[in-house]
């Protein structure tokens, strides 16, 4: 199923001004270091991209601690615990964040803020994960990580950085833009693989990034949405996507000429696809919600611990 605002053209200004502000920061610096050979100036993106450091301390009611899965591809993630959580059976939520695959880390100050946010509302344990980025690491590279670091949760399963009372058998995978999709092919992966202690229940896509050759309706109409345009992904996907490939490579158009995934032979999560409504890939996030079969949906499985 997908859900969508109830005001598809509200613009940039009923957005708070908090993320507005951040986002015009991110949207400049990511305008200002990409460069016309494909490559990203490192140093430029990082004098805009603010850090939050782990806080053992409670903040807002949330404590934070980074662990290192792999420190050679600096694969980490950051643990976000409700400080005042005392209930049985919490759910845990692995969440990928967004940037193309080519921006932002688990520790840039808007992924960071959000991740606290869900923290806060939903009494779960989050895991955000720092998966390496493109052009300097390509399709799979991401995927793997994610992949990765779901299965160091699965095999460390009893390991002292995970509260006693996290249920792993009730686990989201999640993630928005290039974390949606993120999410949905490590999910596809996990599902392939069979995990042993870890049981995905839920998928939650938000505004997830996705594309294909083809030129949709919204593509064509969304040109002046914040952060994001046409011209912007392209460059984004070429970036990201194997040398020679094109946007009907299967970790862009999932249900495309080119998909080799079929869901249905899977035990698929149960899904959520949340589609932006000032959103330029508005029209591929419905495809994905049509392309999941309708049992997978989510609303009977997400109600008790997202409301």
């Amino acid at each position: 199923m997908y859900k969508m605002s109830n005001n598809p053209t509200s613009k940039f200004q009923d957005v708070p001004w908090k993320h507005r502000f951040f986002s015009s920061m991110i949207g400049f610096a990511v305008n200002f270091s990409r460069r016309s050979d494909g490559t990203i100036n490192r140093y430029i993106m990082n004098l805009f991209d603010f850090k939050a450091p782990p806080s053992q301390q409670p903040f807002d009611g949330v404590k934070t601690s980074d662990t290192v899965v792999d420190a050679t591809r600096n694969l980490y993630f950051r643990l976000f615990l409700p400080s005042l959580n005392q209930d049985d059976d919490v759910p845990i939520i692995v969440y990928f964040h967004g940037g193309g695959f080519a921006y932002l880390s688990a520790s840039s100050i808007p992924c960071d803020d959000f991740c606290r946010r869900l923290c806060k509302k939903t009494g779960a344990v989050i895991i955000s994960v720092n998966y390496r980025l493109a052009p300097e690491h390509k399709y799979p590279s991401q995927y793997g990580d994610g992949f990765d670091v779901l299965k160091f949760i699965d095999d460390n399963a009893n390991a002292k950085n995970l509260p006693l009372n996290v249920n792993l058998k009730q686990c989201f995978i999640a993630g928005d833009s290039a974390g949606g999709n993120l999410a949905h092919h490590v999910a596809v992966k996990a599902c392939e693989y069979g995990l042993r202690n870890v049981k995905l229940i839920g998928l939650i896509a938000i505004q997830p990034f996705f594309g294909g050759e083809e030129r949709t309706e919204s593509e064509t109409r969304i040109v002046d949405a914040p952060m994001i345009s046409v011209k912007g992904t392209d460059w984004l996907w070429k970036a990201f996507l194997p040398e020679g490939s094109d946007r009907n490579h299967p970790a862009c158009n999932v249900f495309g000429p080119k998909s080799v995934d079929d869901i249905s032979r899977l035990k698929f999560p149960a899904t959520m696809v949340v589609v932006g409504g000032f959103d330029p890939m508005h029209d591929w996030q419905i495809r994905l919600s049509n392309g999941i079969p309708k049992y997978y949906e989510l609303n009977r499985c997400i109600s008790k611990w997202l409301g």
